[in-house]
């Protein structure tokens, strides 16, 4: 037996489809924006660090990028998850992706987030707020090995001591409240100052 969930806007019989000039599984940017306007959108967020033989985590990486405002700033590893995409898939494609195919990730064994966080166009809802949509995020701390080389948008990885990444100028320096994010992953590990 067949259940599915009926789609509220269903487009006419006889009516052709356009093709999506991306990717099965991928919006074209015309329907990201539409579906941004509709309901949350899943991403995975990391925080990569680099531990020490113990496991503790001795450095944080965060990302350098240019805004669309063309302002710098500070991130972190994150992106959507496609349709039919696993988290482990969506997580290992994003660092790869942000961090270089030289990085090394290990990601989790679990796929249990330390934070699961909410972003809202509208500021004051959540300590976390994204202008272009309301996204729920799945945020992890991974650890890196190999040698991480930025691409995409971001600038550079500066790799900081706890202290250094929990300071309230660098949180200020991390966009939509990631700085909280940040603490927040630091806490989760044990190396909170």
């Amino acid at each position: 037996m067949e259940v599915r969930t009926p789609d509220p806007d269903p487009e006419p019989e006889g009516s052709a489809s356009v093709p999506s000039a991306v990717g099965p599984g991928w919006l074209s940017d015309i329907e990201l924006e539409q579906v941004r306007h509709r309901m949350p959108v899943l991403y995975v967020e990391a925080v990569p660090v680099r531990v020490d033989g113990l496991g503790q985590v001795t450095e944080v990486g965060l990302l350098l990028r240019a805004n669309a405002l063309g302002e710098i700033t500070r991130t972190i590893v994150s992106g959507r998850v496609m349709y039919g995409e696993t988290l482990r898939d969506a997580l290992f494609r994003h660092l790869e992706k942000d961090l270089g195919p030289m990085a090394f990730p290990q990601l989790p064994a679990s796929p249990v987030p330390f934070m699961v966080a909410e972003y809202f166009p509208i500021p004051g809802v959540s300590p976390y707020s994204d202008d272009r949509q309301h996204a729920v995020s799945l945020a992890y701390v991974v650890p890196v090995t190999g040698t991480c080389e930025p691409r995409q948008d971001a600038l550079e990885l500066t790799w900081m001591s706890p202290a250094e990444a929990s300071a309230p100028q660098v949180a200020a320096e991390l966009e939509g409240g990631r700085g909280a994010l940040v603490r927040a992953a630091l806490a989760s590990v044990g190396v909170l100052p």
